[in-house]
């Protein structure tokens, strides 16, 4: 089972390259967009929201204030169309290869589960596996409710490729028992709620840099990378969705990071001691603490806002594999 588990991971690697080759060549030459399309994804990401959700305050006249982060004037017309019944044959196919990623993904996910007849989360290895694979789960049902923002796909394809072949390469660590120190029901309860944080912080880190290629895009530069964000939705609703992925996302993480110390209080007699993995995990908490404070804020600009994201999300990379790798510490059998 634990050689199928990495054959299978090969796979993966593999079905996540074609899924994204397909949304490519559908970003760059399929279903061209029209007005129609435009008009279409304004009405499902409308601002009809509650205004404590979309993070401005109403004023006296009862219309939200213009966000000193966003750009203003009319959308540009070069948006996808929505609706599934706009979707071409060629959209359907890249769908389809991404699902079959994914389900690749599962496959090597749960028969390394197998092969160690326990939850895959005790390594570096496993829990780069199992987080990207929520967020690919997830993406699936942000997709079912909006699927205008489909060519976002094809970086989110690129950033688990990047990942999961990382984890493989670099992180790699053959099936073995469980440590005597994870041993205990804190394994399942701390390490399912980061896993699950972190895959919301990964679908937060690619709409936030496609928001600022976007944001750049409409108001002006056409050059690359900004070009890359020609097709997707405006640089308002992907900063909406970001907001949702983090928003959802921070509350977990920091029920992971208390149950962390609640674990270590069991495990090695303290709640808090200062090792590499829970001072950079405390770090990454305030981080994104920080993001959702600037922005709630109105005026702290959307990239001020945006930059807080991607800061974070490097210092859960910098958890996850510099922590692990270049320190000494009470987590080195991660």
């Amino acid at each position: 089972m634990a050689t199928l588990s990495d054959d299978l991971w090969l796979v993966t690697i593999v079905a996540y390259l074609v899924a994204m080759l397909a949304y490519a060549a559908e970003y760059a030459f399929v279903n061209r967009p029209t007005r129609a399309g435009s008009a279409s994804l304004r009405q499902i990401f409308s601002m009809r929201q509650a205004p404590e959700l979309a993070g401005v305050s109403v004023g006296a006249a009862g219309a939200p204030p213009p966000d000193p982060g966003l750009p203003t004037g009319p959308p540009a017309e070069d948006e996808s169309p929505t609706g599934w019944r706009a979707l071409g044959r060629f959209s359907w196919v890249a769908l389809g290869l991404l699902v079959v990623a994914a389900l690749a993904h599962l496959a090597t996910t749960v028969t390394r589960g197998l092969a160690a007849e326990r939850l895959p989360f005790a390594n570096m290895y496993e829990y780069a596996l199992s987080a990207t694979l929520i967020a690919v789960v997830a993406w699936f049902v942000i997709l079912f409710r909006h699927p205008g923002i489909r060519h976002l796909s094809l970086y989110l394809a690129l950033v688990n490729v990047l990942l999961i072949g990382a984890a493989g390469v670099i992180a790699y660590t053959p099936v073995e028992p469980l440590m005597p120190a994870l041993d205990s029901h804190w394994f399942a309860i701390h390490i399912a709620a980061a896993a699950f944080a972190s895959a919301a912080f990964l679908i937060g880190f690619v709409t936030t840099l496609m928001y600022l290629l976007r944001r750049g895009y409409e108001n002006g530069r056409r050059g690359f990378p900004f070009t890359l964000a020609a097709r997707i939705p405006t640089a308002a609703t992907v900063e909406r969705l970001s907001f949702g992925m983090h928003a959802f996302g921070f509350p977990i993480w920091t029920f992971a990071v208390a149950a962390g110390a609640i674990w270590a209080e069991a495990s090695w007699g303290r709640y808090w001691g200062w090792d590499p993995k829970e001072t950079w995990a405390f770090i990454t908490w305030v981080i994104y603490a920080a993001y959702l404070h600037g922005r709630a804020t109105p005026s702290v600009k959307r990239t001020v806002v945006a930059g807080l994201a991607i800061l974070g999300f490097l210092t859960l990379m910098m958890n996850l594999f510099g922590v692990n790798l270049g320190f000494e510490s009470l987590h080195s059998y991660a």
